[in-house]
């Protein structure tokens, strides 16, 4: 798996950090999102999918490995 994600979408709600907070952080002055891993292990793909889901404005991108 590949996340990437739009810090130009990010409202800064959080749903993703609470969702998978191994993968996702957010910056302290703005709340817009911080991706800490690009590649999380299988281990956290549940999560992952779950934090693009919940994501409001869709700023999260996922994409399966090859």
């Amino acid at each position: 798996m590949k996340i990437t994600v739009d810090e130009g979408k990010c409202c800064g709600a959080g749903s993703c950090v609470l969702a998978a907070p191994e993968v996702f952080d957010q910056r302290d002055e703005d709340g817009v999102v911080v991706l800490l891993d690009p590649e999380p292990g299988v281990e956290l793909h549940q999560a992952v999918h779950e934090a693009a889901s919940v994501c409001p404005a869709a700023a999260i991108a996922l994409a399966e490995a090859q």
